[in-house]
């Protein structure tokens, strides 16, 4: 550390004058403050007004009613046989299984990656983990459906509103003909 009378004069006053203002802050009350700026709500705490979401069959919920004690969970992946056998996976099915996204022990929760369990109505931070892009378009009303006011409270629709979450892609679809102009329609 340089002593400060080694300074040239000219620069003894600068020093001088950042070291008291340096220890007034420090000293001061008032520097203990919150900043006026908040740190803005991580995404994944987000939580979006949202119905629950279309069941194939909506007998089926709550899940627990036959998921419970009396059918301990089966992690080994295969062809659903007896109940459900109506799900055939084709959503990374060579990487997924059932209880990559529900949980074995609560399944009237999803389970996320880092083990969080969400309701079936946070669905979208389920799906949001590995689509990012579509999730951050959701969130932004650019891709998906949503209702309500443009500053104001809104309705989200979930993914599972327009996909099958165990299916998710769409059939391509056969384009029809134009529309015949006005005057030319038989």
């Amino acid at each position: 550390m340089i002593p400060v009378r080694s300074l040239p004069p000219s620069r003894r006053g600068r020093c001088a004058g950042v070291i008291v203002l340096l220890t007034i802050t420090l000293a001061c009350p008032c520097a203990a403050i919150e900043p006026a700026v908040t740190a803005p709500t991580p995404v994944d705490s987000m939580v979006f007004e949202t119905p629950p979401p279309p069941f194939r069959d909506p007998d089926i919920f709550p899940c627990s009613e036959c998921h419970n004690e009396d059918q301990p969970p089966n992690s080994e992946p295969r062809e659903l046989e007896d109940m459900h056998d109506e799900i055939v996976l084709q959503h990374d099915q060579e990487h997924r299984w059932c209880l990559d996204c529900h949980d074995a022990e609560n399944r009237d929760r999803l389970r996320l990656a880092n083990g969080t369990l969400v309701r079936f109505e946070e669905s979208y931070r389920l799906c949001g983990q590995c689509h990012g892009g579509k999730y951050r378009d959701w969130r932004a009303g650019v891709h998906g459906r949503r209702a309500g006011d443009w500053n104001g409270d809104k309705l989200y629709l979930l993914c599972v509103h327009c996909h099958d979450s165990h299916e998710p892609r769409f059939e391509p679809l056969q384009p029809l003909p134009p529309p015949l102009p006005p005057g030319r329609i038989e």
